[in-house]
């Protein structure tokens, strides 16, 4: 009983891990990325659809990502939306493809985005500690229906800490790691 509580807890807690790396994904560092565009939505025929699904997107250097729209048509559309979204990036085309220059990173927009990584760090953290108590709570359910022994109560508890000790040290490590990257010069 009290390994179904855990395994799901688990299940929660890397869930919630996964999804700080998508987050994060989506931050401009100095590198280009095509996952800085996966927000940016396309009106197309009517439809809002992703920009993957109208173009083909690729990183052919460091700080430049290109799009090629597969209609000719779709390039003011795509432009717009870029603009729209608010990425601080500026759209060029050659009448096929749209470039998008990354600008290199000022050392003042670096530490900002360390502190917004710092900030949905503790966020993530947050997050795993309501998980934790989540857990904690469903297994003294389990202890008050006398489906388990006050000892298995106190055992899965020590062992819901480590889990959850576990998952944040892994945030603090996806923290690090992401932060490191952003600083790079």
């Amino acid at each position: 009983m009290t390994k179904n509580v855990i395994s799901a807890m688990d299940v929660h807690m890397d869930k919630t891990i996964d999804a700080l790396r998508k987050e994060f994904q989506k931050i401009r560092t100095g590198r280009a990325s095509t996952a800085l565009l996966d927000d940016v939505k396309i009106d197309y025929y009517g439809n809002p659809s992703p920009l993957s699904q109208v173009a083909t997107l690729a990183v052919p250097e460091a700080r430049t990502i290109t799009i090629q729209p597969w209609e000719a048509k779709m390039i003011p559309i795509i432009e717009k939306a870029i603009m729209n979204a608010n990425l601080g990036l500026t759209p060029a085309n050659d009448g096929k493809v749209i470039r998008l220059n990354l600008p290199p990173l000022t050392e003042e927009r670096r530490k900002d985005i360390v502190k917004q990584l710092k900030k949905m760090g503790e966020e993530s953290k947050v997050a795993l500690r309501n998980i934790r108590r989540d857990a904690i709570d469903d297994l003294k359910k389990l202890e008050k229906d006398k489906k388990i022994s006050e000892d298995d109560l106190k055992r899965a508890e020590k062992e819901v800490q480590d889990h959850t000790d576990k998952h944040v040290a892994k945030v603090d490590e996806v923290v690090a790691h992401k932060e490191k990257e952003v600083m790079e010069v």
